[in-house]
């Protein structure tokens, strides 16, 4: 395979894992505001306790993805095959 291939390979992957980042820093943040948001949606997520667990799952998931993608980042960048396999 030529290092071109690879080159591009190696920035398709950092741009993909960047996009993963993005995502769970931005579920990250709706999940922070769905719980601790007072006047928008505390009233809602109050009342029923699916909600209010929700807001938890998705604040999990989106540390999750973004802890994923910076790992994935770091990975693409240095090459590094453990990064890339965590």
């Amino acid at each position: 395979v030529s290092m071109g291939v690879l080159s591009c390979m190696k920035y398709l992957m950092f741009i993909f894992n960047v996009l993963v980042f993005a995502g769970g820093t931005c579920l990250a943040g709706v999940g922070v505001w769905v719980a601790v948001d007072p006047a928008g949606f505390q009233d809602i997520v109050a009342a029923r306790a699916v909600l209010s667990a929700g807001a938890w799952l998705l604040l999990a998931v989106g540390i999750a993805l973004s802890l994923m993608g910076f790992l994935g980042c770091c990975g693409a960048l240095r090459q590094s095959r453990p990064l890339l396999l965590l």
